[in-house]
């Protein structure tokens, strides 16, 4: 392949299936996923750390992604310890209808951030962060959250936390394509690794983590090195010209938060995929059925 984007064999498939009208598009789930970054060792040249999903995933085994999932239906049950901008201003900004639906979205980045790197954006007051989590009682707790035996809110009640959702920048919204038979509603967020916190793999769906320049990361994706999506591609692009998560996270605001998803059609028995306003990602299938 020209470069690392992650195409599974059997689209073709189930595009043609989405436009004969044999395949009923399934509802995607709203998810999110966390672009930590930390300073590199080279002034103006930040890290962001990246987990490699299992090659025996079903869903981009193999690719490298940032910590994230779905949407506990707990994370808006009932309203969490909460610091930052109001939900009211969150939901406007995400582009969401309500301030629960807004809050189980920053809840959920906050959460699988802990669940799968061990890095929690959370202190005691609304103006501090904790430092190491990695005592076996936060693991106990990480587990616990994992295994969803307790929702995120009991935990930071549990442990007299406030969430920060001060130290999130929400950064873009993709959507799976309908003829995935697994599909999310992804929020992309960008955070500064905390001062004495330090990651891990945690995750049970990856078997490998790394920290590296958003830089590097395109530039292996481009020789076909790193297997990627095409949103974390993308995102790893825009956040290149931040020299560090500082300014990474004023940028956030700017970016914008209208959701991609991928159109194809069939022109004269070829297929066309296409992202609208990512063409490097245009896909051109000859020979394909109509």
């Amino acid at each position: 392949m020209a470069n690392g984007q992650w195409y599974p064999p059997e689209w073709p498939d189930r595009i043609r299936a989405l436009a004969s009208g044999e395949l009923t598009p399934a509802t995607p789930r709203r998810a999110a996923t966390v672009m930590l970054l930390r300073d590199g060792a080279e002034q103006g040249a930040p890290e962001v750390h990246m987990l490699r999903r299992r090659a025996s995933m079903a869903f981009a085994g193999g690719a490298y992604a940032y910590p994230g999932g779905g949407v506990d239906p707990r994370d808006d049950d009932r309203l969490v310890r909460w610091a930052g901008p109001t939900r009211a201003s969150w939901a406007a900004r995400l582009g969401v209808d309500g301030e629960a639906e807004a809050q189980a979205i920053v809840c959920a980045a906050v959460r699988e951030t802990y669940e799968e790197a061990g890095v929690l954006l959370a202190g005691p007051t609304a103006d501090t962060v904790v430092g190491d989590t990695t005592g076996d009682d936060w693991e106990a707790d990480r587990e616990a959250l994992v295994a969803r035996d307790v929702s995120f809110a009991e935990f930071l009640d549990r442990r007299g936390l406030v969430l920060r959702s001060d130290l999130l920048g929400a950064w873009a919204r993709w959507i799976t394509p309908e003829f995935e038979p697994r599909r999310y509603d992804t929020f992309f967020f960008v955070a500064a690794l905390p001062a004495g916190q330090r990651t891990r793999n945690a995750s049970t769906e990856a078997d490998r983590t790394v920290w590296i320049r958003p830089p590097e990361a395109a530039a292996r994706y481009d020789k076909g090195e790193l297997l990627m999506m095409p949103p974390t591609i993308s995102t790893l692009r825009a956040l290149s010209p931040h020299p560090t998560p500082a300014a990474a996270l004023a940028a956030a605001p700017a970016q914008t938060m209208t959701p991609v998803l991928a159109e194809a059609r069939v022109e004269n028995g070829n297929l066309i995929l296409s992202w609208p306003g990512h063409d490097e990602f245009t896909k051109h299938i000859p020979g394909s059925k109509a």
